[in-house]
């Protein structure tokens, strides 16, 4: 994994432990998983993203025809 063994990861995650502290390690790990999340569904939904906006395009250019 990136050439980082298990010790290298246990000191790692020993000074950001100690840096952040206990009651903040839930609070950044839920952060960062959605942040994940949010970054999978927007590279999972981008097809139906470029379809909105082209019928969005439509509306406008036919409110600008009238």
């Amino acid at each position: 994994m990136f050439g980082i063994g298990m010790p290298e990861l246990i000191i790692i995650l020993i000074i950001i432990l100690i840096i952040f502290g206990a009651g903040k390690l839930p609070e950044i790990g839920a952060g960062i998983g959605k942040g994940i999340r949010n970054f999978k569904k927007a590279t999972t939904d981008k097809p139906e993203e470029i379809s909105y906006d082209e019928e969005d395009k439509k509306e406008k250019t036919s409110k600008n025809d009238e």
